[in-house]
This record gives structure tokens, sequence and C-alpha cells, in this order.
């Protein structure tokens, strides 16, 4: 399943079109029973302002030599997000040197002083992800929200696989499914920056093979950036947790993210948090 970068353009255009609909666009429906959902590629192209057959070659990965006038036209066309825009433009125009992606990529390694930043938040569940969604540090009460991360082999340190292949990851999040779907949408845009990692191959065959639910999930083409949100926790020790997060790229390393939960003042999830950070105080050792 490693990304090859032409078919997975055109699976990308072929699952944005198919989300649209001519009437939302303005468009005349002449009737008539459609051969798959969406825009056809002639209504996708009288959209952009482009010629079919120009369209056709880039849906069909001919060439990775687009300008800027019709791939901005095209996302335009296909009201696309900033995320999803930015992984248009990864698949559909050649890298520079700089850009060229190394064979394989390096280890990652977390400074000191972040490792030193984790540990020091200790009221607050705080990890870093790298590629691949690998977990590559965590403080204490991370471990005791989501899992205990240093009993795992290096590995199993990795949220799309506890999430999609741990079926306690399944009773931890309410909703799992979205949650799930998150992790997909994020996997993904994140093997679009790295095409050529074998070891993102390697991840994506494992989950393709265990995992029906992220068959279903990686073929929605979802794209998804780890920024904000929240998601609610039915943790085995303390029960029911309401948590936001906020997450902070690292600007010497932008494949590093620190992701920190919140939780709003006085309430019932608070509560929670509180108790949970004690047991892992007198449970787990710091990471």
């Amino acid at each position: 399943m490693a990304l090859d970068r032409r078919a997975e353009l055109g699976e990308f255009l072929r699952s944005r079109r198919a989300r649209l609909r001519p009437e939302e666009l303005g468009l005349p429906d002449y009737g008539g029973r459609r051969r798959v959902p969406g825009l056809r590629r002639e209504e996708l192209a009288r959209l952009a302002g482009v010629s079919v057959d120009h369209y056709v070659r880039l849906e069909q990965g001919r060439t990775l030599h687009f300008s800027e006038a019709v791939l901005d036209a095209v996302a335009r066309a296909l009201r696309l997000t900033a995320v999803e825009r930015d992984h248009l433009y990864r698949l559909a125009r050649p890298w520079s040197d700089a850009e060229r992606p190394e064979e394989p990529p390096p280890s990652q390694r977390v400074r000191p002083g972040l490792r030193r930043l984790l540990d020091s938040a200790a009221d607050v569940p705080a990890y870093i992800v790298g590629r691949n969604t690998d977990v590559l540090a965590w403080n204490r009460l991370a471990a005791a929200l989501i899992t205990d991360f240093g009993a795992l082999p290096h590995r199993q340190r990795n949220l799309a696989r506890l999430v999609f292949l741990d079926e306690g990851m399944r009773s931890l999040y309410a909703d799992w499914r979205g949650k799930a779907s998150d992790v997909a949408a994020y996997l993904r845009l994140d093997a679009g920056r790295h095409p050529d990692d074998p070891r993102t191959a390697a991840l994506l065959d494992e989950l393709a093979a265990g995992s029906p639910e992220f068959r279903e999930a990686w073929a929605e083409h979802r794209l998804k950036d780890k920024t904000h949100g929240r998601y609610r926790y039915r943790h085995p020790v303390v029960g029911e947790l309401d948590l936001g997060f906020e997450t902070l790229r690292l600007p010497d390393d932008p494949d590093q993210a620190l992701v920190a939960h919140t939780v709003e003042e006085g309430s019932p999830s608070q509560t929670a948090l509180r108790l949970l950070a004690t047991w892992a105080r007198e449970s787990l050792p710091v990471s």
C-alpha cells in the first residue's frame, strides 16, 4: 500500500468529485441515472475553466507538471479545504531537490528539553507524535489516559496500530469510529508527505491486513491535520472524561507534534482527570 503519487492523485480527485452535487454548484441536472455519484469530469472541468482533456490528464496522473493556476482552479471548483489543497499540490507537482524525500527518512529523536517539558506538565496528558503516528514521548498522565506506552515494544507505540488493532481502544473512546476515521485521515496526510518511506508502506499493509475498518476508512480519502478538537473517553479507572486537545508543531521538525489535552474548569471531567493523576502517580513510572 505504498503511496503511488499518480494513483493517489487520481483516487483523491475522484473522491472529491464524488462528494459534490450539480445542484449545489448551480449546474443543470438533466436527469437520468449517473453511473457514479457526484460531478462528472466534464462538469468539473467547466467549473474550473480548463479543458476536459487537461483535467482528465490531471486525474489520470499522466504528468506531474501542472501549473499553479490550473491546480488553484481545480481546488476552487472541488471546494477543497486548505489541508486538501496542500495535499493536491504535493501529489500533482514535481518535488524540488530540497523537497525530495530521503531514502529512508532518518529516525526521529525528541530533544531532552521537550521530554522535561512533558514531565513538568504533570496535570495535563501530553505526548509527542511523529511520522506514521509514532508516539515518540509522553508524560505519565498521557500513559494513564491512553495506554502505558512504556510497557509496549517500540514498534507498538503507534496511534494507528493501537486504534485499529488493539481491542482495548474500542472501549476507551466513546466514539471509536470517529477517532478511527480521524487517525486514518491524519495518517493519509502524513503518508502524502513521505510517500517513499518504506516504514509507511509496511504500516499501511499491516493495518489493511488486520482491520476491515481501516480499509473502509482509508478508502474515504479523508485528510485531517491534528490541530485541536475533543474526544470523550470511557476510562476503566475513573469513568468518562470529556477532554479537548491542542496541538503544537515543532518549528525545527514539523513532523513532530506536541499534543496536550485540556479540560474545562470545574467540570466533572476535571475531577476525573485529577483522580486519574493521583492513580497514575501511584501506579505508573515516569516515562
